[in-house]
């Protein structure tokens, strides 16, 4: 029950659309005109006459001008913060490394590590209030510092490296098609975005070592698996092998980033990764990310055809790839469900299908019907219950006595 509460504590995290802003560049036929930044209106200098006029219209217009205008601007500096497309320009070099490694995409990694937390069934709380077994507050102070450390891992430093690397490698085709990103722009140099690949790479690989330490393991797990998951970054993005030109490894590949690579993260930190279930579930995840990676590539088909880019909807088209999509999320939980309830969690399995009914009603009223019109908000309405199941799952791994 203690770990009940991760899914109450979770609530909160924004997850609508995370997996929208994937490692991949859509890639759009027309070439966009570089972005400047808005015009702010003169200031009106003339003095107000003393006569009081209720209804100064000209100046009304101004103010909601300049009013629109900085709400433009903020929502600008919003979007350039977490690496967002429609971000504003800046010459900050710190907002500008900020921007490169797209803290929206870490959120899905930090859920991960949170997941294989579960999972490990070993994480424990400063002062549960549900078991009093689990009320050892320096104990609970220190799995809590390992966890956060995971989450940086996870997210700033590797994933961070994981978007770096990316546009890095893309900075030709981003020039044609977004020339008003960091890289082709020319507001960072060269020099820098490879000391920051460097810096976050070798950073992450020292923090997965001292998590190593800490946890006193004696084969170096997190540091294997970041080692891992950096050469799958590196190759997702860097010729020759540059898994993202094909659909199937391409896809695959960031599902396991996404899913896998962090739950396993996780649990390595907390519990052992003993058993061939803490390494078969989140696989088959992996396999329904797969499916959530393809949403992302219905808009940029014509681009991917062009640049020769063999993404599934290239491949198949739009109509097959749509239900490949449905099928491959769908049919992956449904498996999930199907297992806990054969080793006897059948509270575990129902939760998991309840998820999944309303993921089935967003692909029939969204994804199939318009795949290209509603990827944003398909992905916005299915995933919260699709990554909700993941948690469930994880808790489950966590509840269960394998040993039994």
């Amino acid at each position: 029950m203690k770990l009940l509460i991760a899914a109450i504590a979770a609530a909160a995290v924004p997850f609508a659309g995370a997996f929208t802003a994937v490692t991949r560049n859509n890639v759009v036929q027309s070439s966009f005109a570089a972005k400047t930044p808005l015009a702010m209106l003169p200031k009106n200098n003339v003095e107000s006459p003393s006569t009081f006029y209720p209804f100064e219209k000209e100046e009304e217009k101004r103010n909601f001008a300049l009013s629109a205008s900085n709400k433009d601007n903020s929502d600008g500096d919003v979007r350039q913060l977490l690496g967002l497309k429609g971000a504003s320009e800046t010459t900050d070099i710190w907002k500008i490394r900020l921007q490169l490694t797209k803290p929206v995409t870490w959120v899905p990694l930090v859920w991960g590590v949170m997941c294989g937390a579960a999972a490990s069934g070993n994480y424990h709380w400063i002062w549960n209030p549900l078991d009093p077994n689990d009320r050892d507050v320096m104990l609970g102070l220190e799995d809590a510092a390992k966890g956060f450390v995971g989450m940086i891992l996870a997210g700033p430093f590797l994933t961070g490296f994981c978007q770096t690397i990316n546009d890095w490698y893309d900075r030709e085709i981003d020039a044609i098609n977004e020339p008003y990103r960091p890289i082709p722009s020319g507001i960072i140099s060269e020099g820098q975005v490879i000391f920051q690949i460097w810096f976050l790479l070798l950073g992450g690989l020292g923090i997965a070592y001292g998590l190593d330490v800490w946890c006193h393991h004696d084969v170096p797990t997190v540091l294997l698996l970041s080692i891992f998951g950096s050469w799958v970054s590196y190759i997702y993005s860097a010729p020759p092998l540059k898994l993202k030109q094909n659909g199937w490894t391409g896809s695959f590949a960031l599902g396991c980033s996404y899913i896998s690579l962090p739950w396993w993260c996780g649990q390595a930190i907390f519990g052992e990764l003993d058993r061939p279930v803490y390494w078969i579930l989140p696989v088959l995840y992996s396999i329904a990310g797969l499916g959530i990676a393809i949403v992302n590539d219905f808009k940029s088909i014509e681009g991917d055809r062009a640049l020769g880019l063999k993404s599934l909807p290239v491949e198949f088209g739009i109509d097959t790839a749509k239900y490949m999509c449905a099928g491959s999320v769908t049919a992956t939980q449904l498996g999930v469900a199907a297992y806990l309830y054969s080793i006897g969690e059948q509270t575990y399995s129902a939760i998991l299908l309840a998820l999944l009914l309303p993921q089935i009603y967003f692909q029939a009223t969204l994804l199939i019907p318009d795949p290209v019109a509603n990827d944003v908000k398909y992905q916005a309405s299915s995933q919260p219950f699709f990554v909700f199941g993941i948690l469930a799952t994880a808790l489950c791994v966590g509840h269960h006595d394998f040993s039994a």
